[in-house]
């Protein structure tokens, strides 16, 4: 369900409620050949796909979250910087930060570039969703207990309504992914298939 806003007397942008949050599928995390992928993730991809498909084809917002890093690793966690010093990961410019090719951002799809779990913590994306007249969002990616857990309850704490797409999201185990997946739901969250998502969008 689409809802719009007065139209702008410039450029006549409808402003749209329902945003989609694509949260790190990129190639350092997911794939066979992934250095530091997470269990799970190519499970997931069709549904992601599909979620993706059927924005695309509302013309609603689709946002690429992605953890992007300095080549030194200077702006990485504290308690990661072991990892990066033997496997750098989603270092800015390289294959490995770059989305999946199977979901390669079109045109007109915003991208944002984060250095912590939450898509919230140091980046625009609060204001992006504002001006775009988001109320809504739709979050899909990996994984559950991490980037997908704080940018949610963030996203709950900026008073948005959030939806959590269950099977177009993952985690290193299935009990983790719901064990998490609880306490989001435990909070307000709403949680549901791809099938169910693509009914109420």
């Amino acid at each position: 369900m689409r809802k719009y806003n007065a139209r702008r007397m410039s450029d006549q942008c409808i402003m749209t409620t329902t945003a989609l949050l694509i949260i790190d599928m990129q190639n350092d995390f997911v794939g066979p050949d992934a250095p530091l992928r997470v269990s799970g993730a190519d499970e997931i991809l069709g549904s992601v796909r599909a979620v993706l498909d059927d924005f695309r084809s509302k013309d609603l917002p689709v946002i690429h979250i992605l953890r992007i890093h300095r080549p030194g690793g200077s702006d990485v966690e504290h308690f990661r910087r072991e990892i990066f010093a033997k496997i750098p990961f989603a270092v800015a410019g390289t294959r490995g930060a770059q989305v999946i090719p199977s979901l390669t951002p079109l045109p007109g799809e915003h991208i944002l570039a984060k250095t912590r779990m939450s898509g919230f913590i140091g980046t625009d994306l609060d204001l992006l969703l504002r001006s775009l007249g988001v109320e809504r969002i739709v979050v899909v990616g990996i994984q559950t207990p991490n980037c997908i857990r704080t940018t949610v309850f963030d996203a709950m704490a900026y008073g948005y309504d959030t939806l959590l797409i269950s099977d177009a999201t993952a985690a290193a185990t299935p009990e983790i992914h719901q064990a998490n997946i609880r306490d989001m739901a435990a909070i307000g969250v709403s949680i549901l298939t791809t099938e169910e998502c693509r009914q109420r969008i």
